[in-house]
């Protein structure tokens, strides 16, 4: 698998959000990307790209084979869309962990399944769990890794933070930490309802 810079990372993770999220708004303009790309909820970091920065990422995507532009009929301004699906041969669940990964760095497999509830809503814990272990064990190469304290990250730029030791399968949260997941659950819905308000005068 060829290693995506962090801007590629950036730009594929967006594209996947608004694609499992946001179908109405999907595929996306240039500009519309670089607002995704850099807006300020569910990204860590946050960045400000330029128009021409996540353009020269899409042209890289797009010679890998993991974005295709839309044009001609039916779009009067060029569109972008993701084939990560398709060319790595992954369903809705793996396609929603991978993009929470590549917008916000490595997780807890609790902080997972709070922050894909939008894309997929995984039945418990020991679910997610299940479909981080298929994605590290991705043929022909792995996709996710366990990078320590109990989190997982992505491993399309590399394995730089993966864990040396063996990390617990199953995680348990107290009732604070569910408490905050909710929370953190409706300020994402909240904030999700906004873009589609604000995508309506664009």
């Amino acid at each position: 698998m060829d290693l995506l810079h962090p801007v590629e990372v950036r730009v594929l993770g967006a594209l996947l959000e608004k694609d499992i999220a946001t179908p109405e708004y999907y595929p996306l303009t240039l500009n519309s990307l670089q607002n995704a790309c850099n807006q300020k909820s569910s990204r860590e970091p946050v960045t400000n790209y330029a128009e021409d920065t996540v353009a020269q990422a899409l042209e890289l995507l797009q010679n890998k084979g993991l974005v295709m532009r839309i044009s001609g009929s039916g779009h009067r301004v060029e569109k972008f869309a993701h084939r990560l699906g398709e060319k790595m041969n992954l369903g809705r669940r793996e396609l929603a962990l991978l993009c929470v990964l590549m917008l916000r760095g490595p997780q807890t497999v609790g902080e997972l399944r709070g922050r894909t509830e939008r894309m997929h809503d995984f039945a418990d814990m020991e679910e997610v769990e299940h479909v981080l272990e298929m994605l590290a064990s991705h043929e022909p190469d792995p996709l996710v890794a366990r990078a320590g304290r109990g989190r997982w990250m992505h491993l399309f730029s590399g394995a730089s933070e993966v864990a040396s030791e063996p990390e617990p399968v199953v995680e348990h949260r107290s009732g604070l930490e569910d408490r905050l997941a909710a929370l953190e659950r409706e300020v994402e819905s909240l904030k999700e309802q906004f873009e589609k308000f604000r995508h309506q005068f664009e």
